[in-house]
């Protein structure tokens, strides 16, 4: 099955019915098997973006399988502040740096972002591009 990483947003977007975002990324969802993964840094800030209520529902459908939080290790900060460093100027956040060192580790490219601008700037550590799965 297909891995893809997935950013704040799309998660925020799926358990916000409102959200402009909400329709195409229940839409790829619903059409495009995949593993979605992401870091504890994404799903923290997912979760303080949402409401009090849609926050449970979120939890419940991390711990029924709908995502994958993978740890970074014990490790990690160093790698996380080689990345806030090199986009200082953007500036690059906490869970984007996560989600890059993450598909550094995993060999994953593909991800489900509505941060295009930051994503179509940010490279992996073999100068490769993220794919951005989420039509514009």
């Amino acid at each position: 099955m297909r891995s893809v990483l997935v950013d704040t947003g799309p998660l925020v977007a799926l358990f916000k019915r409102r959200d402009r975002h909400h329709v195409p990324v229940a839409k790829f969802l619903r059409q495009t098997p995949c593993l979605l993964i992401t870091t504890w840094l994404v799903a923290t800030e997912a979760w303080h973006l949402l409401s009090a209520p849609a926050r449970l529902g979120f939890v419940r459908w991390i711990a029924g399988g709908g995502l994958a939080v993978v740890e970074l290790g014990p490790d990690a900060a160093a790698d996380l502040l080689r990345l806030l460093e090199k986009y200082r100027d953007r500036p690059m956040d906490l869970a984007d740096a996560s989600l890059v060192l993450l598909a550094e580790k995993l060999g994953v490219s593909d991800i489900l972002t509505v941060d295009r601008a930051d994503f179509d700037t940010y490279r992996l550590e073999n100068k490769a591009r993220f794919n951005q799965v989420l039509e514009s």
